[in-house]
């Protein structure tokens, strides 16, 4: 599927209301892309207004959590690697080696997919404005409805900032009928993201947990001032890290969940640790519908057995560590992140089941933190990494991006550092460097959302930790896909301010 293309093909599905009338008891559970035109909703009936929201989560989940979108975005950091090279080898060439080729199919998925949140989030919002027309400002109601946009315009943000830092200057798609598709220079979307998107979404979103929403799960004024933190982050604007997340730190609630290992599994699902989850459900039965995230975590998981029983449980053996990186984790002693993070061949987990070796690998270490347990799994769910959520914002970075800023403001950052390594079991510092804590995020963050490529980035340090491997400056970003420059010529202008 092209995406951005000048045709009423594209503008008139962007058009299409992301709710009908369905009442539904949880948000998460239904993807009402498309099914009703704007023209035939009674924008009256205010207890509808949830609806095209529920939409943006749905098409987050459907298209964010594309199985090759991580395949692509998290195997570049020269920690992480696809691991496989009989099949779908194009993504051991951009993340082992940055030889990139802009007809590669996943590398246009990115693209498409994330443009798809913008679009129907962009949509949702005008499906919200048509409810604001019969509310009074001032209201209850129509507080809500600013609330309901804010978590549109941080769901957009998302996007925005998984676009911009894969691709660079990208285009800013401000709404569904816009027809001048020339890319804006990084720093334009960051500041479009912070003033279109976050600031509003910082302002009128509940200051609540996720957890403690009444649609639970959903984003809070704490999940938008975070995603804020990390693009001043990017822009080096380190007094704005520190305000924001010590306001999340003192105001928020938040805590780090105690067992890493179960944080990513049952147990820690919505857990007081997490800013952003994509939610799955199975609604608690062995059958039938399941809301899930298609193939995100089989594609990433090794080969599972019980050598008890004979069961087993298959991955596709796509997401695999570097044995250096390994290498680096066990010698500088972690235990609870290796065993939680480590899936290594020929071990058995912490439950008795044995990691195995898979043909057309390259690797014998894969990444832990998609492995759900068998014994966590509904009754008659066998499918790798089945009713759960996809971990997107943690607190423990929350603490790490706070370190970081202190210590670069010339100030004592030792303490969000230690709470992270304390529940890491590791020992605790006293004058605590920058790189103490960027090492903390290397092994504290490893395998998520592609944080270290973007550290190494934005610290100087690519040159040196991915050189080795091809990689130059020009290749920070990759290239447009040969799909979207071949229907949109505007992408081949150089960016605006």
């Amino acid at each position: 599927m092209k995406f951005l293309k000048k045709t009423l093909a594209y503008i008139l599905p962007a058009m299409m209301i992301l709710g009908g009338t369905t009442a539904c008891s949880d948000f998460i559970d239904i993807d009402p892309e498309n099914k009703v035109p704007e023209q035939s909703v009674d924008f009256t009936n205010k207890s509808n207004m949830y609806q095209p929201v529920i939409g943006v989560y749905s098409k987050v989940r459907t298209s964010g959590m594309h199985w090759a979108n991580a395949l692509i975005m998290f195997t570049r950091d020269g920690d992480v690697w696809s691991g496989r090279t009989d099949d779908q080898g194009g993504a051991v060439d951009f993340g082992r080696h940055f030889n990139y080729t802009n007809s590669f199919w996943a590398l246009n998925n990115v693209w498409v997919t994330f443009y798809e949140i913008i679009r129907i989030a962009n949509s949702a919002l005008v499906s919200l404005d048509g409810y604001a027309q019969y509310l009074t400002p001032g209201s209850s109601d129509y507080e809500t409805y600013e609330a309901y946009c804010g978590e549109v315009r941080t769901l957009r943000a998302w996007a925005y900032y998984q676009l911009v830092t894969n691709f660079g200057p990208i285009v800013i798609y401000r709404d569904n009928l816009q027809t001048d598709f020339r890319r804006s220079n990084v720093n334009a979307v960051y500041d479009y993201m912070l003033e279109e998107d976050l600031n509003y979404a910082m302002d009128k979103l509940p200051r609540m947990r996720p957890n403690q929403m009444a649609h639970q799960g959903a984003v809070t004024a704490y999940t938008a001032e975070m995603l804020a933190a990390k693009i001043y982050l990017l822009k080096e604007d380190y007094a704005k890290v520190e305000t924001l997340t010590d306001d999340i730190i003192n105001n928020g609630g938040f805590s780090l969940y105690p067992d890493y290992y179960n944080l990513f599994k049952i147990p820690g699902k919505l857990c007081d640790e997490s800013l952003l989850e994509c939610q799955v459900t199975d609604f608690g039965n062995g059958s039938g519908e399941y809301i899930g995230v298609d193939q995100w975590f089989n594609f990433q998981g090794a080969t599972l057995k019980d050598p008890a029983t004979g069961t087993s449980i298959a991955g596709w053996n796509f997401i695999g560590y570097e044995p250096k990186f390994v290498a680096w984790a066990d010698a500088r002693g972690e235990t609870v992140r290796a065993e939680t993070s480590f899936l290594r061949a020929g071990q058995l987990t912490r439950e008795g089941w044995e990691v195995g070796a898979a043909s057309g690998t390259s690797t014998d270490c894969w990444n832990g933190k998609g492995y759900l347990p068998y014994n966590q799994m509904t009754e008659g769910r066998t499918e790798y990494g089945a009713n759960n959520n996809v971990r997107i914002f943690r607190y423990s970075e929350v603490l790490l991006m706070n370190s970081e800023a202190k210590i670069r403001l010339g100030k004592d950052g030792d303490s969000g550092y230690n709470l992270v390594r304390a529940r890491a079991e590791m020992p605790t510092k006293t004058g605590v460097t920058l790189e103490d804590v960027l090492d903390e995020r290397r092994m504290e963050l490893c395998s998520e959302w592609c944080t270290r490529y973007v550290d190494l980035v934005r610290t100087g340090k690519a040159a040196t930790e991915l050189g080795p491997k091809g990689w130059t400056v020009d290749k920070t970003y990759w290239p447009i896909p040969s799909n979207q420059l071949d229907d949109l010529p505007d992408l081949k202008l150089d960016p605006i301010d």
